[in-house]
């Protein structure tokens, strides 16, 4: 295995672990509309993400940061082609980064609701648009000869990567729920387990058209066995759900979320951006990766520094383990 081959795996891993754990701070943002019924619920709601949300989007950094210095070619393409999508996906990351911040920095009732609107649609659209931009990955886009993206942001917005953005949206809102019913107490609990049931099933009817459009396109035996350990974690994971056992069913939720993601990679590899019009145009591993002597280096930078930042989230998780509820906020807030 080439060392390029080796950091396509690695990137997939980071992205897995991003989509692991911010899909469901994600969630938890959609569900301030969809689950809190006042204020106090929605503080609430906030609070089980308060302490990780920003440790979260560690690994979407990395993740970046990785596809820039391993495959540059992947990268110019993948965010001149995509920047529009990107771009809005950023404000809204710096965005909701600021509400939660900024929300409680004033008493007034119109100003704490405006933040709490920027949450809800700058936690919806992000999770909306990371399907859609990993659906035209793996479906594949306009790049020419040149290596470049020649096609419009229109053309991003077909079926299967609409799609997809639907699969993701409902999947981090579903594994948000179930992270709500493990974080929090009293009515506010089970009430995120009964929203957890709907949204997982509506999760389920979405993902098996999505990710067998997939399998059907592109895949192979080991994206089908993805596949199935997707679909069958999601169905363990609603029936703990309905059996009140939370922490198994947020660990099958994420699951769903792991093995899905590495169907999409599975089918996508050893390509990193298929060309729509030409197969031999594509970006692969070894025509889009940087040279092996800067892969050699970043594979030793990554061996030290990973595991460095999985232990000090690890204990940021197990400090702030605790269940909340609403008779633990503060009558100020």
């Amino acid at each position: 295995m080439e060392l390029h081959d080796i950091w396509f795996i690695l990137i997939a891993v980071l992205w897995t672990g991003y989509f692991f754990l911010e899909g469901f701070d994600f969630g938890i943002g959609v569900l301030t509309k969809l689950l809190a019924r006042d204020r106090r619920e929605r503080r609430v709601l906030i609070n089980t993400i308060g302490p990780v949300w920003d440790g979260n989007e560690v690994w979407l950094l990395s993740a970046g940061g990785a596809t820039f210095a391993a495959f540059p070619e992947w990268y110019a393409t993948l965010f001149s082609g995509f920047y529009l999508p990107l771009l809005l996906i950023l404000v809204c990351l710096i965005v909701r980064g600021v509400a939660f911040e900024y929300r409680v920095k004033r008493d007034e009732e119109r100003w704490q609701r405006n933040w709490e609107h920027a949450i809800f649609w700058c936690s919806l659209l992000p999770a909306f648009l990371w399907g859609v931009a990993f659906g035209n990955i793996v479906h594949g886009v306009q790049i020419d000869a040149h290596k470049e993206y020649v096609g419009s942001v229109l053309d991003l917005l077909n079926p299967y990567a609409l799609l997809g953005g639907l699969v993701t949206l409902s999947l981090f809102t579903f594994h948000g729920a179930v992270f709500a019913s493990l974080k929090t107490l009293g009515d506010i609990r089970e009430r995120a387990r009964r929203t957890a049931t709907v949204l997982g099933l509506i999760t389920a009817v979405l993902a098996v058209g999505f990710l067998g459009w997939t399998q059907l396109d592109k895949g192979d035996t080991s994206s089908l066995v993805a596949m199935i350990v997707a679909m069958l974690a999601l169905v363990a994971g609603l029936v703990m759900n309905r059996l009140g056992r939370e922490g198994w069913s947020f660990a099958f939720s994420g699951v769903t979320i792991v093995a899905a993601v590495a169907m999409l990679f599975l089918t996508l590899f050893p390509n990193v951006m298929p060309s729509s019009l030409n197969d031999s145009w594509s970006l692969t591993v070894s025509n889009a990766s940087s040279s092996a002597y800067t892969l050699k280096i970043m594979t030793w930078c990554a061996g030290i520094a990973t595991p460095v930042v999985m232990l000090y989230q690890g204990w940021t998780y197990w400090v702030f383990r605790k269940r909340i509820g609403t008779q633990h906020i503060a009558d100020a807030h």
